[in-house]
């Protein structure tokens, strides 16, 4: 065996026990340790590759791709973990709520929640050049979203390989009920605010993700058909958080307020 394929024998069982370390977490809900020491900090090809076979398992078990989610979109957090670019993660069906529900509290692991805006398509971003122009065209509607991450990983101790893998430390996500089009406002122009029982934790702006929403999915749209996985009409994209993500707790109500999109809410279940 030549030394090229013992290495890439041993990427692919490194990627291999990384993803079942994943899977067992969620199955479990237990956390686990960081699998960068199986996978490094940020080897982007083997924490996707984690990525693929999280998102292969939850396939065969039943559930269906209905977006993408883009992390990492704050300057801020790309410096606190050492990192130049966005990442994302894959939505599936059983991860959408409305806005008024009450989502189990056992639904995400060390949940936090983050206000977002969601765009959704009404045209695939499959061809062309998927500069700014195509994709606004590309973009039925948009409303102000709250998504609530969790991490499989114990105490967030994560790195740029860790979140990735982690399918982008994803959990659910919760649409409010006002759809506007692209022509009737400007989402870098936005001001947002989010409560969790009627007190603020958390402020921002549209400029906050990438400079504007629409630029973070301009570079999803790149990097999805880079990935052989382009954006299709119909799903749901969430562009990125417009400030700082909060833990939330059991009986929590959360509240996202979005200049232009109205509000969402919803409320984390008590445990029984």
């Amino acid at each position: 065996m030549s030394d090229t394929t013992i290495a890439d024998a041993g990427a692919s069982a490194a990627v291999g026990a990384a993803a079942e370390r994943l899977l067992e977490a969620a199955a479990t809900g237990v956390p686990c340790p960081p699998v960068r020491d199986l996978i490094g900090r940020d080897d982007l090809p083997a924490a996707y590759a984690v990525q693929e076979r999280l998102t292969a398992a939850r396939l065969a078990a039943g559930a269906t791709v209905v977006g993408r989610k883009i992390g990492l979109t704050s300057e801020a957090v790309q410096q606190q973990l050492g990192v130049d670019q966005p990442d994302f993660g894959v939505l599936f069906d059983d991860m959408a709520y409305a806005g008024g529900d009450t989502i189990p509290a056992n639904a995400v692991l060390q949940p936090r929640a983050e206000a977002e805006i969601a765009f959704v398509l009404a045209e695939d971003l499959a061809d062309g050049d998927l500069d700014d122009d195509q994709v606004r065209g590309a973009i039925d509607y948009a409303v102000a979203a709250i998504e609530v991450c969790g991490s499989r990983i114990a105490g967030w101790d994560i790195s740029f390989g860790d979140t990735v893998a982690d399918n982008a430390s994803s959990g659910v996500y919760v649409l409010g009920p006002t759809h506007k089009r692209l022509d009737e406002f400007e989402p870098k122009d936005v001001v947002m605010s989010m409560t969790i029982d009627g007190e603020e934790v958390s402020t921002g702006t549209g400029a906050a993700c990438l400079g504007d929403p629409v630029n973070a999915v301009v570079w999803l749209a790149r990097q999805a058909r880079e990935l052989g996985e382009p954006l299709r009409k119909g799903q749901v994209i969430l562009s990125g958080a417009l400030g700082p993500m909060r833990p939330i707790a059991p009986g929590n109500t959360v509240r996202s307020t979005v200049s232009d999109l109205g509000s969402v809410t919803f409320t984390v279940g008590v445990e029984s």
